[in-house]
């Protein structure tokens, strides 16, 4: 008896084909050594890329610590991040600052967990606006604060590489909630952190 292939496996026999098929209009072999394995090299490219789908900022963020803290905004700034634009599927890359402010007596989470919860939504066909909004909502839902803020600087292939190629641009996005939202003073004192070197 023959099993019916997953869905997975039946669409990446065609993705596969399909590049194959592609890589012959372009009047290339895709039998070639130098192409044969391409498709599917591709293919673990793209599911390397978009693994955040297969991951949750929960899982991320349930484990926290009762740290005694001045009352300030915790941050990590500068955190590299790679995605793939979901409208060309090109790479962006670029850092992002992070930062929250837990509520008096609240834990707070590890230092490397606001870097994984970056990289589950950038590890997705994405837009750089959504990154930075999901970023400070899954914040907000998951740890006991006062306000979050993400603000992103990266370079997009889609500009730099195609259309108006533009290389060395850079979009800046930035989402803030609760205090940092409504207070200019606390937002200010957030981009002071932000901007701060040793």
């Amino acid at each position: 008896m023959t099993l019916n292939p997953s869905p997975r496996a039946a669409a990446a026999r065609k993705f596969t084909a399909g590049l194959a098929a592609w890589f012959e209009a372009r009047g290339l072999d895709p039998d070639s050594e130098a192409l044969s394995g391409t498709p599917g090299r591709v293919l673990r490219a793209l599911d390397e890329f978009t693994a955040g789908y297969e991951d949750d900022p929960a899982r991320h963020l349930a484990r926290v610590f009762p740290v005694e803290h001045s009352g300030q905004p915790i941050a990590v700034t500068g955190v590299p991040f790679t995605a793939l634009c979901e409208h060309h599927m090109l790479p962006f890359s670029g850092t992002a600052d992070i930062a929250y402010l837990p509520k008096p007596g609240a834990p707070v989470a590890g230092l490397s967990k606001l870097p994984r919860v970056l990289d589950v939504y950038a590890k997705r066909l994405q837009t750089q606006e959504q990154i930075t909004k999901q970023v400070t909502a899954a914040l907000d839902e998951h740890l006991q604060l006062l306000g979050a803020a993400c603000i992103i600087r990266s370079e997009h292939g889609c500009l730099a590489l195609r259309g108006a190629r533009k290389p060395g641009s850079q979009m800046v996005t930035a989402s803030y909630t609760g205090v940092f939202y409504e207070d200019p003073q606390a937002r200010a004192e957030l981009h002071t952190l932000f901007n701060a070197r040793a």
